[in-house]
């Protein structure tokens, strides 16, 4: 039975690794939380409390990596309000012990933030130009990661992410003057994540980029108007006057590269 680790057992680790114990692998998640540890272990996980920081690892990262062919990183950087977090620093933390692992293949979870919102139609040879310090920091872990000759990485970029209880119109409805009503959403359902990660791994398809959006790009004005209107919330009201801004993000390679065929 293949063995695979995920650090970062959250919104989208858990998930994953609920649907690899399905298609019978054995699966080590982590998690920050003592409280979080029994829920993973009653759900057939390996659990184990790990914190990444920039000057140390809280944990035992090594026997979380133990017997592990594939590992998954899915810890996003903390950078929004006050936080200054160097995500960067904490991949450089981990890397020495990946690398003196089992691990040969890593999944790494990105963001489409490393793209630049230029109005422009972006795919996987799309030069980098990120705006935002999150942006930043994954992208040169991204490099950080491909860049190193003892085991494989495949990045994925994931869009805005949403599922049955997460969804940007909880946020938006009945809010006024919201800008860019015409940019285009590029969005990808928790669904669609599990099964790209799911098709990676059993395709074996290493040492590749790929940007993962829904092939479904209505203006953000159409697209939560429609949305509140189904899920019975107060409309969403746009500021018309200024020029939209946003990116359009093909997820063209992953269809032909994986053939991959979008769920939702």
């Amino acid at each position: 039975m293949k063995q695979i680790s995920i650090l970062g057992c959250g919104w989208l680790g858990f998930p994953v690794a609920k649907s690899l114990l399905e298609n019978r692998f054995s699966v080590k998640g982590s998690t920050t939380s003592p409280n979080k540890i029994s829920f993973l272990q009653n759900s057939g996980i390996q659990a184990f409390q790990i914190e990444l920081l920039e000057l140390e690892i809280n944990g035992n990262i090594t026997s979380f990596l133990e017997n592990s062919e594939i590992l998954i990183i899915d810890i996003p950087p903390k950078l929004r309000g006050v936080s200054t977090e160097n995500f960067v620093k904490k991949m450089q933390r981990l890397i020495p012990f990946i690398e003196k692992s089992t691990v040969k293949k890593v999944i790494f979870i990105s963001s489409t933030s490393v793209y630049a919102d230029n109005n422009a139609v972006i795919t996987e040879v799309t030069k980098p130009n990120p705006e935002t310090e999150s942006g930043k920091q994954l992208l040169e872990s991204e490099n950080l990661l491909q860049n190193n000759p003892n085991f494989k990485t495949t990045v994925i970029r994931f869009g805005g992410l949403i599922g049955e209880d997460r969804h940007p119109i909880h946020f938006l409805a009945g809010r006024k003057n919201i800008e860019n009503p015409d940019a285009p959403i590029n969005l990808i359902h928790l669904t669609d994540c599990i099964g790209i990660i799911e098709a990676i791994i059993n395709q074996e398809c290493w040492n590749e980029t790929f940007n993962a959006v829904a092939p479904f790009h209505p203006t953000r004005k159409e697209y939560y108007t429609q949305k509140a209107i189904a899920m019975n919330l107060p409309l969403p009201e746009f500021d018309q006057e200024k020029n939209a801004i946003g990116k359009l993000i093909l997820s063209n390679k992953l269809e032909i590269v994986l053939s991959y065929k979008f769920k939702t």
